[in-house]
């Protein structure tokens, strides 16, 4: 089993010190979210917090992924950097592609790609991108971004996007993992053609559900037997039996974070609670748990 650190929506000054602190306790990875605005107007709900509001995330701090992820790269040297996700219908997927090769070069292939699409219809909008077809755009857009980052010249002609033969230079020594976030049948589909699947949290009673669809639509899919990945959120991360539960279920990495994101209002939390969260969970089950 891996461990991710999941911490956003915070004073940017303290990404850095968190960064060289998970490294140091052990974990394998931190996430890092994506959200591009906050509209002064919506009546969209958020899927994943437990009244679906996103009052939440008025005024709260997200630095964009492909910035944030160097700078916390240069001052570590093993975890990896997984995006949590990365809307990508909305990005033109040949920009993508540069950032995301810029950023695991610069990283050492540390980068895995999460990506997925948004609940919010204003986010299309406001790119002037199209709500509709996005899940189209996103399939093609996964295949542009893994063509062109594999090196070499690469072109495509599809529904969505229209590439001649280009190619991007650097481009990383191994390949990105691309995982997709989402529980809709048409993400898990998704997710079990990429390297893994990024789950959003909500329900707890659904989480058994899931695995198994995943489960089953891999078998369909015809890649049960190639390495996949399984990221989750869970209350049993936070035990060893609960962790083990977790591994006999499929799952490879579990995410966990140490407060309640969906507060209204700034994070109160000072540096040094956070910091003790991370390496009290580190002691108490990472040091544990057989790698």
């Amino acid at each position: 089993m891996r461990f991710s650190y999941a911490e956003s929506m915070i004073d940017p000054t303290m990404y850095l010190p968190l960064a060289r602190a998970v490294e140091d306790a052990g974990y394998d990875a931190m996430v890092v979210p994506d959200s591009i605005c906050y509209p002064k107007v919506s009546d969209s709900t958020y899927p994943f917090s437990p009244d679906h509001t996103r009052e939440f995330l008025e005024d709260k701090p997200f630095i964009e992924p492909f910035s944030l992820i160097p700078a916390m790269g240069a001052v570590t040297e093993r975890i990896r950097f997984i995006t949590f996700v990365l809307k990508l219908p909305m990005r033109h997927p040949l920009l993508v592609a540069k950032q995301a090769t810029s950023v695991a070069v610069m990283t050492q292939n540390r980068l895995s790609l999460g990506v997925g699409t948004s609940p919010w219809p204003e986010d299309y909008q406001l790119c002037g991108v199209p709500w509709e077809g996005r899940g189209r755009r996103m399939d093609e857009a996964v295949a542009i971004v893994r063509g062109l980052s594999a090196g070499g010249y690469f072109s495509h002609h599809g529904e969505a996007y229209d590439l001649p033969s280009v190619k991007i230079s650097p481009t990383p020594s191994q390949p990105i993992p691309i995982l997709i976030g989402g529980h809709a049948p048409a993400a898990l589909r998704r997710a079990a053609r990429a390297d893994g699947w990024l789950h959003g949290g909500g329900d707890p009673a659904d989480l058994p559900v899931l695995l198994e669809k995943l489960s089953r639509i891999r078998q369909e899919e015809g890649t049960a037997d190639r390495p996949f990945e399984v990221h989750v959120i869970s209350m049993d991360a936070f035990s060893i039996d609960g962790v083990r539960r977790l591994e006999e279920q499929g799952v490879t990495d579990v995410i966990v974070g140490f407060r309640w994101p969906y507060s209204v209002g700034p994070d109160a939390e000072t540096l040094q609670t956070k910091l003790d969260n991370l390496r009290r969970f580190a002691d108490q089950v990472i040091s544990k748990v057989d790698p």
